[in-house]
């Protein structure tokens, strides 16, 4: 093997752990600790999670300018003080006396993840691994499927020997002690690579043409909608599944999300290799309607839960990927980490809303009525990827036209 190959497998895999962590603790661990959170504050639940909601729209408006700095001084710089920056916000979280410091903690905790979390792990790999980006993407997306696999059930079990706010103290230690000194290395890492001379293999899609712009938009608007189907069914997945009638085996079901994210990749690696991005974008978009159709029409059923917790993992798998491949497949290199960024700031902020509408939404119309509008959500969030599908097409016929005139 190729010296080059094994330095990129590491980075793969030194960026592989920090985001299962990071994913972790920033994300996935919230709808576990949420209603302990809401009972020590003698709030409704609901109202934690319209904290999150407004957490993760700061988040989003930071992420163009975490995506600039990426580009500017180098993704590994950023990563490593995205990992500082998560610790103490996670430090103030598990200080928080009262609801409006633990609010302060969250948004916090939304803007260290601009830093620290895909987006930039992805520029990390666009700056780094040259032509083989779009592999490496795929590569890391499977190690971190497993943030959810890990995570949910690691919560869940802390919380039986620790409260809430040590928690948070142990998911610092976590990003100081483990996150921190791999994304040290990566700079070390990204500067060895820069030495070496690399060109892209493939010219981007929309290259030569000049509705570049308006399928950027496109894309933005199709990543907001997939943001806000994912973000409202995985903040919400244990306890809308226990709404549904799961009761305490929506936990065990909900583990199964993680397995088939990373089987969504696996498979990805095995048959869809040479599958064109926009394609891959169609298939995860209707995966994830098709989960939530199936959970909605089967409830309680176990078998029908299984079933929707494997397919709205692969759809949930395939995005992963797409959110890093599809741009640099569209747009090329150039500027990606800022692109990037803008794309986050779409989703993340039309995901903002999305725990807190399906929170009001569970309570006030019940969990079947509200998979439904979660489906519709993912059906239009089908037809933006379609689009785009058809306009890169387009392109790319247009490109070969003018090479073969």
């Amino acid at each position: 093997m190729p010296k080059s190959t094994q330095s990129n497998a590491g980075a793969i895999g030194a960026l592989g752990v920090t985001q299962i962590i990071g994913y972790g603790t920033l994300y996935y661990s919230f709808s576990i600790l949420a209603p302990g959170i809401a009972e020590e504050f003698g709030i409704a639940v609901q109202w934690v999670y319209g904290s999150i909601s407004l957490a993760l729209l700061a988040g989003g408006l930071i992420s163009p300018y975490a995506g600039g700095l990426a580009d500017k001084h180098g993704a590994a710089l950023v990563l490593s003080i995205g990992s500082v920056a998560a610790a103490v916000s996670l430090i103030v979280c598990g200080l928080a006396v009262n609801a409006s410091v633990f609010l302060a903690g969250l948004i916090l905790v939304e803007l260290a993840s601009a830093f620290v979390l895909y987006s930039t792990a992805f520029a990390l790999l666009a700056q780094a691994t040259g032509p083989q980006a779009q592999r490496s993407i795929t590569y890391l997306t499977l190690i971190a499927g497993f943030a959810s696999t890990i995570f949910w059930p690691l919560t869940t079990w802390m919380l039986q020997g620790l409260d809430w706010h040590q928690v948070y103290f142990v998911f610092a230690g976590m990003h100081l002690l483990v996150c921190l000194p791999l994304h040290v290395w990566l700079t070390r890492f990204a500067r060895m690579a820069a030495q070496r001379p690399v060109e892209e293999t493939t010219a981007p899609v929309l290259q030569a043409s000049g509705s570049g712009n308006f399928t950027f938009i496109l894309v933005v608007l199709g990543f907001s909608l997939a943001g806000f189907v994912s973000a409202a069914t995985l903040f919400h997945i244990v306890p809308m599944l226990g709404l549904l009638g799961l009761g305490g085996s929506g936990v065990l079901v909900a583990t199964l999300f993680g397995p088939a994210q990373v089987a969504s990749r696996l498979i990805n690696m095995a048959f869809g290799k040479d599958l064109p991005p926009p394609m891959l974008a169609v298939i995860s978009a209707v995966l994830m309607p098709a989960a939530l159709a199936v959970l909605a029409l089967t409830a309680p059923a176990i078998a029908g839960a299984v079933a929707f917790a494997i397919i709205f993992g692969l759809g949930s798998g395939l995005f992963s990927i797409v959110s890093g491949t599809l741009p640099l497949a569209l747009f090329g290199k150039q500027g990606f980490g800022r692109r990037l960024g803008w794309i986050g700031m779409g989703r993340l902020g039309v995901s903002a809303i999305a725990p807190f509408a399906l929170s009001v939404a569970l309570g006030s119309m019940g969990p079947k009525p509200s998979v439904w509008l979660l489906t519709a959500a993912g059906l239009s969030c089908v037809a933006v990827f379609g689009e785009i599908l058809r306009r890169s097409r387009s392109s790319a016929t247009l490109i070969v036209s003018s090479q073969t005139v």
